[in-house]
This record gives C-alpha cells, sequence and structure tokens, in this order.
C-alpha cells in the first residue's frame, strides 16, 4: 500500500506540432514513414508474456498504395483465445492489488514515451495503415492519445477522493474495485488514440483487459502494445489477438468471467454484441458492463443569419478531413435558401483547391485514401446513384479510382429530398448530402433534422442571431450527444469535450471523462463501527 494521499501531475491538452516546412518534427515523421514503408513488420500476438506467431498471417497494406506490403501479422485460434483469458484472470490477481498510484505511474509515463520517442512512430504508423495526413495523425495518435492517458489518471485520482461522509462513531469508505473477470475491448480503424484508450482505460481502474483491434489498425496497433510494454504494463494485463471475429467475441463472451465490453464500431455490431450478451446472460458471474460508440449521421444546419464563409468552411473542415471516415463526420447539411448558392460556392471552391487524393508522405495532400476496397465500393454505389437519380446532383466531386489506391474527390451531393437515401443513410466517407430548405421554415427544418435519423452523436447550428441559436439547442437536444455552436461537429478535445451519443449512436458513456471510467469500478462500501453495540434492544423497548 502507497503511503500518502497522492495528487497526481495536473493534467494539460498536449500541444499540437506544426510540421511545418523546416521543423525538426517534419524531417522525424517523414524519415519514420520511409523507415517503416521501406521494411516488413511482423505482428504477433501479444497473450501474457508471450509474442505469439500462429503461422496463419494477413498481409498489411496502406489504403492508398493497396499493392505495397508493409508486413503482416498473426491471426488467432480458439486456443489462442482461451489463452488470453487464462492470462487475463492470473494477471488480475496481482494487478487489481497494485496500489493506484503505481498503475498511474505506468500510463502517465507511456504518455511520456508517446509524446517523445514514439512520436514519429505512432505517427507515421497512422499514416501508413489508416492513410491519415501528418496533422490527422498528430491530433489524433499522439496528441488524443496522449490526452487520454494524462486527464484518465486525473479523472481516477478524483473519483477515488469521493467518499461518503461518516456519522459518530462510524467511518464510512468506498473503494473503487475493479469488475471481477476480464473486460473485452473491441477497437475501430479510424483513431488510434480510441484504439489505445479503450484497453487502456479499463485496464487503469485495475482491471485486465482481451483487446481485439479493427484488422486496418493492426499496423499502428503494435505501436501501442510497444508502448505499454515500455511503459511497464504487466503481461497479461492487456492481451492483443487479432483474427476472425466471430470466433473470437462468441469465445470470449461464452466465458463466464466476461465482465464488461468497451466497444468502438458500427451500429449492427454493437446490437448483435448485445444480443449475444443477453442471451449468456445465465452463464456470466456479474451482470457485464455494456459500453459502446457507434455510428453517426451527422448534421449542420445553417440559419440565415449565419455567415457563409464560416458555414462553408465547417462543412469544408467537418465533412472531409480524414476522408470523412470520423464517426463525427458532418454527413448531413440543411442549407437556407437565401445563401445556399453562396455557400455551395464557397465549398465547391475550396474542394476544387484541394490537390488530387494521394499519399500522406505528400504533405501538401489534404485527402487521402478511404480504408480499404469495400468502404471504396459502397461509397462510389452511392455517388453513382446520385449521379442518376432525379432528385439529386452532384455539385463537386464525384470522381473515383482504385487502381493504386482506394482515393474518392470529395463530394457534395445536392437533393431535393429531405428523406433522400445519403441524407439518412451513414456512409463513413468523404460524401456530404445538402438539403436547401425555404427560409420561413427554419422551426419545421429544426424537426426535420431531430426526426430523420436514428442516430444521435454530433451535430452543429451555424447562427449569428441568439434566439435562433437557443431555439436549435433546445429542439435538438435529444439529437446529438455532443453539439456544437457555430463549429464544425467534429475535433472532440479530452478533458474538454467528452464524447459520446445515444440514440443508435451507443451508451453515451463519454470517453474522455470520469463518467466512463465509472463504467470500469464495482465499488464497496466498507462501514467500520468503532465501539460494536453489546445489546440488541433498542431505546423504544425500553
Amino acid at each position: 500500500m502507497g503511503k500518502g494521499f497522492f495528487q497526481v501531475p495536473t493534467a494539460i491538452n498536449e500541444p499540437v506540432k506544426s510540421y511545418a516546412p523546416g521543423s525538426p518534427e517534419r524531417e522525424a515523421i517523414l524519415a519514420q514513414y520511409k523507415a517503416y514503408y521501406n521494411s516488413k513488420t511482423e505482428v504477433p500476438l501479444y497473450i501474457g508474456s508471450g509474442e505469439i506467431t500462429s503461422g496463419v498471417t494477413q498481409i498489411m497494406a496502406p489504403p492508398h498504395d493497396h499493392q505495397h506490403q508493409v508486413g503482416h501479422y498473426h491471426t488467432a485460434e480458439r486456443k489462442h483465445v482461451i489463452q488470453a483469458i487464462a492470462n487475463s484472470l492470473e494477471a488480475r490477481k496481482s494487478w487489481a492489488l497494485l496500489p493506484w498510484e503505481q498503475r498511474a505511474a505506468i500510463f502517465l509515463k507511456a504518455a511520456e514515451l508517446i509524446a517523445g520517442p514514439y512520436r514519429a512512430k505512432i505517427n507515421a504508423a497512422t499514416m501508413i495503415a489508416q492513410s491519415k495526413t501528418v496533422h490527422q495523425a498528430e491530433i489524433d495518435s499522439a496528441c488524443e492519445l496522449i490526452d487520454f492517458l494524462r486527464f484518465n489518471v486525473e479523472f481516477m485520482s478524483q473519483i477515488y477522493e469521493e467518499q461518503p461522509d461518516s456519522a459518530e462513531g462510524i467511518w464510512n469508505r468506498v473503494e473503487y474495485r475493479p469488475l471481477e473477470g476480464f473486460v473485452y475491448a473491441i477497437t475501430p480503424f479510424n483513431f488510434t488514440a480510441i484504439a489505445g484508450n479503450l484497453p487502456a482505460s479499463a485496464a487503469l481502474m485495475g482491471n485486465v483487459v482481451i483487446w481485439k483491434p479493427s484488422d486496418s489498425q493492426v499496423f499502428s496497433a503494435n505501436v501501442i502494445m510497444q508502448v505499454f510494454k515500455e511503459a511497464g504494463v504487466p503481461d497479461g494485463v492487456i492481451n492483443m489477438v487479432m483474427g476472425d471475429p466471430v470466433m473470437i467475441t462468441e469465445t470470449i463472451l461464452a466465458s463466464p468471467d466476461f465482465s464488461g465490453i468497451h466497444f468502438t464500431g458500427s451500429t449492427h455490431v454493437f446490437k448483435s454484441l448485445w444480443q449475444q450478451i443477453g442471451n449468456n446472460i445465465h452463464t456470466y458471474k456479474t451482470y457485464p458492463r455494456i459500453v459502446g460508440e457507434t455510428g453517426g449521421k451527422d448534421f449542420i444546419v445553417a440559419h440565415p443569419s449565419a455567415k457563409p464563409q464560416q458555414v462553408a468552411t465547417a462543412i469544408t473542415r467537418g465533412a472531409f478531413e480524414f476522408q470523412g471516415q470520423k464517426c463525427s463526420a458532418a454527413s448531413r447539411v440543411y442549407l437556407p435558401k437565401s445563401t445556399a448558392n453562396d455557400i455551395l460556392a464557397l465549398v465547391k471552391k475550396d474542394v476544387e483547391s484541394f490537390n488530387p487524393p494521394g499519399s500522406p508522405e505528400d504533405l501538401s495532400n489534404f485527402i487521402t485514401a478511404v480504408i480499404h476496397e469495400g468502404a471504396f465500393d459502397k461509397l462510389t454505389g452511392y455517388i453513382d446513384r446520385a449521379r442518376a437519380d432525379a432528385d439529386a446532383e452532384i455539385v463537386v466531386g464525384g470522381s473515383y479510382d482504385k487502381s493504386k489506391g482506394y482515393f474518392i474527390a470529395p463530394t457534395v451531393i445536392l437533393t431535393t429530398n429531405p428523406h433522400y437515401v445519403t441524407m439518412e443513410t451513414e456512409l463513413f466517407g468523404p460524401v456530404v448530402t445538402v438539403y436547401v430548405y425555404e427560409d420561413a421554415d427554419w422551426s419545421k427544418t429544426l424537426e426535420l433534422v431531430d426526426s430523420s435519423s436514428e442516430y444521435a452523436l454530433t451535430g452543429a447550428v451555424m447562427a449569428t442571431d441568439r434566439y435562433a441559436i437557443t431555439e436549435a439547442t433546445t429542439a435538438l437536444q435529444n439529437c446529438a450527444g455532443n453539439f456544437y455552436i457555430n463549429d464544425k461537429p467534429t475535433g472532440a478535445v479530452v478533458g474538454q469535450q467528452p464524447f459520446g451519443g445515444a440514440r443508435a449512436s451507443g451508451t453515451n458513456d463519454k470517453a474522455g471523462s470520469a463518467q466512463n471510467l465509472l463504467r470500469w469500478v464495482s465499488p464497496r462500501l466498507i462501514k467500520e463501527t468503532f465501539v460494536s453495540p453489546e445489546d440488541y434492544r433498542y431505546p423504544f423497548l425500553g
């Protein structure tokens, strides 16, 4: 046990480096990119103390150059998943008893490693694996992951400080125990920070974790594991397995020791997992915690008082950064008739100023590739449909080519139908659909925004009229867990904008806040009486 009430270092958001020409970070990232790109990386299964090579492998290739191999990763058989469960439960015996400040030190060290010697590595790996520009990699895999690690430690200390009152002669105290069993973390391709945070946040609170990263993110997930190992995360506390998601998930959810799932991914998959957990409920020793952040059909609604240039910039950045592959990306836009032509002309000017989609190694590129061929084919199908449909037209973009990389030009669709398919279907790519409303129908349009989607993740209102802003804030209170006024609906910062949505967008447990960490503890109240009664009789019996 530690001896003292320890104050953790104050968490401060990691500054974003510029990567401007001539800067040392620019030289470092380009050198590391070339080193990774021109070598072959082998990623093992991380189970307990072992780095296991199963011999059954999958190729890793950059989305922007899909014929070029940067290595391969090993996939798990069922026996490996069972082994990971056993190793995690064995590791729990020591990890759950480790003083909290020792766990804190490990993850604070991980943050410092990413901020320093691993910064170029994790950013370059993200650029290659997920085809992110250097800026998108920096704000994600470096800064946001560092922020998660640092702020989670601060949130943990705040949680532990929350204690009940005590009456005369007794002492009430709460200990925040880890869950009994192990946590299953499933992470997406699009954010390296999420991939690191989902297992790390549960582990910080004393839990052990089996982590399955996305097949498309294994290259950068491997760097995360290297950081965790160097930071001192004990063997078996975080186990990383890749392979058949159905087999891995069925094996894990069949274990009586399964105690929770930390998930980011598609709504369909999350609902399926919830159903499986429900079907297995009589198997488990405890009711599992189910925490998930899923899809979005995120909106920008502009009032006639909004400034056209500001709306255009919110659309261009919100819809097209990282090729729109953010769960928070602007995907549907509602513009007033009085300013719609001006706004669309400005967006078109922005898009036409981009370089053609290309490699993130060229730091002048704003747009690179979508993640894989499946995404490419789905998105181009919607583009072709818009080109053919009578109630839609393509304002700008619409071209695509997958001969070298999965490149899709940023595309703006204009529709006369507020319920057009791309106004209501999650696309997850560089395609945004615009509907123009009559200025007098502002209030009706807010009702349309609220009722047009099963999702409720992010959204933005653009206006200078404060009455309009207030009306929108009230009318749209249930359709966005993160609501933005006069800004794009993306870019939540840890410690500033806790992130998550409701409806079909997830459980709204707010990653980047103490609310999320509370899901990974099972509090125990301890009441200690200093002088115990020795007579059962109460005064009323007198």
